[in-house]
């Protein structure tokens, strides 16, 4: 590989990171986890469905024009609407169920190495930046609160956060907090990988399960 080759890949990810942050830090900032994270109860879900699928269209409206399958996967590679917004817009676009879930899983998966295995030392050099370090204090700050059964249960405490979809939670802020707390990729990757599938199973239900029995039974 050629130097020019290495310097433009390397801008691409840093430019890429970069503007991930920023929808992270801005897209959802007056959200409040409540004590709902506590339980899963069905209106947590229908509530999280309904603010990931406003924020989805909106994403989905700044991609129109593209394949419909190009845009779920785009949008499930976006912080915070992730592989559920992604699935409410393959519902809505009429998809298929399991190359939805091929297509979204996949877009989800697609940052999580780069997270666990880059963020740090990108947040160390971003700090020493007068423009971003706000920033990126600010991002620490409130991915860490969000932290505490994670340090708890660490494995379990990963799958959970990441598979329940509740506002804040997600593969890729999970990511960022087992970045951040240092914990290994061999224990952190295969925990989000089964919080991805979980997450996918409470989905699949609300997009397309229950649509599905509504429309064909009820």
């Amino acid at each position: 590989m050629t130097y020019r080759k290495r310097v433009f890949i390397i801008a691409a990810l840093l430019l890429y990171v970069v503007m991930n942050i920023t929808v992270y830090a801005f897209a959802f900032k007056d959200i409040k986890v409540s004590a709902a994270e506590e339980t899963v109860t069905s209106a947590s879900a229908e509530g999280t469905e309904e603010k990931s699928e406003s924020f989805a269209e909106k994403v989905a409206g700044k991609l129109s024009g593209l394949p419909d399958e190009l845009v779920c996967f785009v949008i499930s590679m976006v912080p915070i609407i992730e592989l559920r917004g992604g699935l409410i817009v393959a519902a809505i676009k009429d998809i298929p169920l399991f190359k939805a879930v091929a297509i979204c899983i996949t877009g989800n998966l697609v940052p999580i190495p780069f997270i666990l295995l880059l963020i740090t030392p990108i947040f160390n050099w971003l700090k020493t930046t007068k423009l971003f370090k706000p920033l990126v204090e600010k991002l620490e700050k409130k991915s860490l609160g969000k932290s505490e059964k994670i340090k708890k249960y660490e494995f379990l405490g990963l799958v959970l956060f990441v598979g329940i979809p509740l506002p804040g939670t997600g593969a890729w802020t999970g990511s960022l907090i087992a970045s951040l707390l240092n914990i290994k990729i061999k224990k952190a990757f295969p925990a989000i990988c089964l919080g991805l599938l979980l997450a996918t199973v409470i989905m699949c239900i609300i997009t397309y399960a229950i649509p599905w029995l509504i429309t064909n039974v009820f």
